[in-house]
């Protein structure tokens, strides 16, 4: 007689082929997925000033090389286009970005912005507003920076430099505001300290040279490391170069720099000039401030015309 127990039970030879082939089956399981990193921006993340066989490296590169797992490494895409605008970020580069789906994504742009004569602080608010927007909806870690103004870098008079330091530092307010907002992998660049620092500068004096290079991929490594982002080695700030000679930076001046300098004074020296008659005519007048009120009130639209969540920001933070 069959027993209620005995329904369905197999034969042993039938039970041990079946628990063999159990055995048998290969682990099928994914293997770990590295992890992804995606640099958006300008000439500072295509690595301009840290040149190698014949092409630019950069700190992004170096950053790459020691994000993620070691056992897994990382995938990296440098998405940056020298002389890119914030517009040129969100129409290009950030939808190519968000396909690539990466785990961290670092944003670092608007100095072109500030040498165009058309600057729009809100105009480039709402861009960045957009860009940090898309990557952050899909959980992709973002890695921001505040840089210092080119007036300052260059050594520009105060009348040209002053326009082009408020200017960035309208940026900088806004990039901070977003920082907050989406908890972002924050580095300061604008420090004075920094700035003074002329062995981290190549001979353009507005990218870093190969040690300026490596101090940004250090730090930000650092701070991802603090997150767990960051498995890899550190990048050595160990530099293959010499920083650029005095006589170096008069040779760019006097060749490569002059025709950088012609490509932008067609768009930027005549708002250029207008602004440092601007400051002096204010000057002369005793009203300077009106220009930073102005930019103050400025500055506070763009921060208004972001999507709820933003917070705020004041000049120079």
């Amino acid at each position: 007689m069959t027993t209620e127990a005995d329904r369905g039970a197999l034969p042993a030879d039938a039970a041990h082929n079946r628990n063999k082939e159990r055995d048998e089956v290969p682990d099928t399981a994914a293997p770990p997925r590295a992890l992804r990193y995606a640099a958006l921006g300008d000439s500072l993340t295509a690595g301009i000033g840290d040149p190698v066989d014949g092409g630019w490296r950069g700190w992004a590169a170096l950053l790459g090389a020691g994000v993620g797992d070691p056992g897994t490494g990382a995938r990296f895409h440098n998405f940056a286009v020298s002389g890119a605008l914030t517009r040129d970020v969100e129409e290009k580069q950030t939808p190519a970005a968000v396909s690539f789906a990466p785990d961290i994504a670092s944003v670092v742009v608007g100095v072109n912005d500030t040498l165009r004569r058309a600057f729009d602080i809100q105009d480039l608010a709402l861009r960045l507003d957009r860009v940090c927007g898309a990557l952050a909806a899909r959980g992709t870690v973002l890695l921001t920076t505040c840089l210092p103004d080119p007036g300052s870098m260059l050594g520009l008079p105060a009348p040209l430099a002053m326009p082009l330091a408020r200017r960035q530092r309208a940026v900088n307010a806004v990039v901070h505001a977003l920082a907050a907002r989406h908890d972002t992998v924050h580095l300061h660049m604008a420090e004075a300290s920094w700035v003074a620092d002329r062995s981290l500068w190549s001979a353009d004096r507005l990218h870093p040279a190969e040690r300026g290079h490596r101090m940004i991929a250090a730090r930000f490594h650092a701070l991802l490391a603090e997150r767990g982002l960051a498995l890899g080695p550190e990048p050595s700030l160990e530099t293959d170069q010499a920083p650029p000679s005095r006589a170096a930076t008069l040779l760019w001046l006097a060749t490569s720099g002059t025709g950088w300098v012609a490509r932008r004074c067609r768009d930027l020296l005549p708002e250029l000039l207008r602004l440092a008659g601007d400051e002096v005519a204010h000057w002369a007048r005793g009203t300077g401030a009106r220009l930073d009120l102005h930019a103050e009130l400025a500055l506070s639209r763009a921060l208004a015309a972001l999507s709820p969540g933003a917070p705020l920001a004041r000049m120079g933070e």
